[in-house]
């Protein structure tokens, strides 16, 4: 059984792979799924429990908390991916530049993401969405300016092991630049930390978003959103109003689950001395390389 198949048969690759599933069909098919509009609100249904009329309950304003959940798995999702994903195409390739070449600029790069990374990251994410504004693009760059350092830094250290070693040596005494030696020889084998790290991330930016939203610092309403519908029934609670922040919790919980799941499913497939292919395996046991890295 090859590596690829052996992850996917495992409990924590169908769960999170199901809950990646659910969650992609909720995007696509929001307008479909959603009973009511998850904007409008009638005072007249305020606060109604979970019925057959409305499965998870109205809030204070009479909005459908189940529309508003299933249209907020977009505006979660769109702005961890996005934040993520700008982090990633940007802090990568910074961490391959500071960590080939020594000097100046990188010992300034460095300290720049030393400082970023002095503030309390929540403290720091409310601060500059204040400063930008509250809007759904603004709390993604936010978030982008957050995780590049890590990405970064995860770059910057897998190219520091890597550029003394003898393959380096051997591309360069083949004619290679230092272009081909970053992009062609280094990056492809110093990525594997950092795409375990974009799932991570992804998770990670959907709690900073949920939190961002539930101090009031993230996207305002009536935008669907988990973290301010957990905000806006918060007040309730006290009152016995349990479903209008339960259901949206529920999906931040179950979201965040997905994405650490699937970052530990990537991790082992992208590990080359878990493998299940005894082929590989030996394969695996004569590279001295590594074989030193295993012992």
């Amino acid at each position: 059984m090859s590596s690829l198949g052996h992850a996917l048969r495992r409990p924590a690759a169908i769960i999170g792979f199901s809950l990646l599933f659910l969650q992609l069909v909720l995007i696509v098919f929001a307008p479909v799924l959603s009973p009511y509009s998850p904007v409008d609100a009638d005072p007249l249904a305020a606060l109604q429990p979970p019925s057959p009329i409305h499965w998870f309950g109205t809030d204070i304003t009479g909005m459908d908390v189940l529309s508003r959940v299933i249209y907020a798995t977009r505006i979660n999702l769109l702005i961890s991916v996005v934040s993520v994903a700008i982090a990633f195409l940007i802090g990568v390739p910074v961490g391959l530049l500071i960590g080939f070449y020594r000097g100046l600029p990188s010992g300034l790069a460095m300290r720049l993401f030393d400082f970023i990374q002095a503030f309390p990251i929540f403290v720091l994410g409310m601060a500059l969405v204040a400063v930008m504004g509250q809007e759904i693009w603004n709390v993604a760059i936010v978030l982008a300016v957050l995780f590049i350092p890590i990405f970064a830094r995860l770059i910057r250290a897998e190219v520091l092991s890597l550029r003394e070693r003898p393959f380096v040596a051997a591309a360069r005494c083949a004619g290679a630049n230092d272009a081909e030696i970053m992009f062609r020889h280094l990056l492809p084998n110093a990525l594997m930390p950092a795409m375990v790290q974009v799932s991570i991330s992804i998770g990670m930016a959907i709690l900073l978003t949920a939190g961002l939203s539930f101090i009031g610092a993230g996207v305002r309403m009536p935008v669907p959103e988990w973290g301010l519908m957990v905000s806006s029934g918060a007040q309730q609670m006290i009152l016995g109003v349990w479903w209008v922040s339960l259901f949206p919790g529920l999906a931040i919980v179950i979201s965040v689950l997905c994405f650490a799941l699937l970052g530990d499913v990537l991790r082992d497939m992208l590990d080359p001395t878990k493998v299940s292919n005894p082929s590989r395996r030996q394969a695996v046991a004569n590279d001295p390389v590594t074989a030193g890295e295993t012992k």
